[in-house]
């Protein structure tokens, strides 16, 4: 048990310092911003309503947090921002939903070539 924990506190250090290097990573979490692309993310996870105004706030907080860090070339900042969307997503979901949420931004992120931004293992 031991292990999996530090594997996984590994794995979310590596994917911050991952996205610290390349501020284009970032682009993914704007996305979620997108009408389209934000009700398919609620209606994959089965979001509730209450669900979806925490997260549709939570992302435009995200964007603006980024926007702003990334306007003053502080990878410090966008790094806390992605961490901001990662830990409140993770409190607003359930576990189940957790793990498809980051599930779908890994695989966003594969596809723009990019590395993986979290482990989905959640507890």
């Amino acid at each position: 048990m031991k292990k999996i924990l530090v594997l996984v506190m590994i794995a979310m250090a590596t994917a911050g310092s991952a996205f610290a290097e390349n501020p284009v990573k970032y682009e993914t979490l704007y996305k979620l911003n997108n009408d389209v692309t934000f009700n398919s993310m609620a209606r994959y996870l089965n979001a509730d309503e209450d669900q979806k105004d925490q997260l549709k706030y939570v992302f435009l907080k995200t964007e603006d947090k980024i926007k702003s860090a990334l306007k003053n070339e502080d990878l410090t900042a966008a790094d806390k921002a992605l961490r901001f969307n990662l830990a409140n997503a993770k409190y607003i979901l359930s576990a189940e939903q957790y793990k498809k949420y980051i599930a779908v931004l890994n695989v966003s992120i594969y596809y723009n070539g990019e590395d993986m931004m979290a482990d989905n293992n959640v507890k």
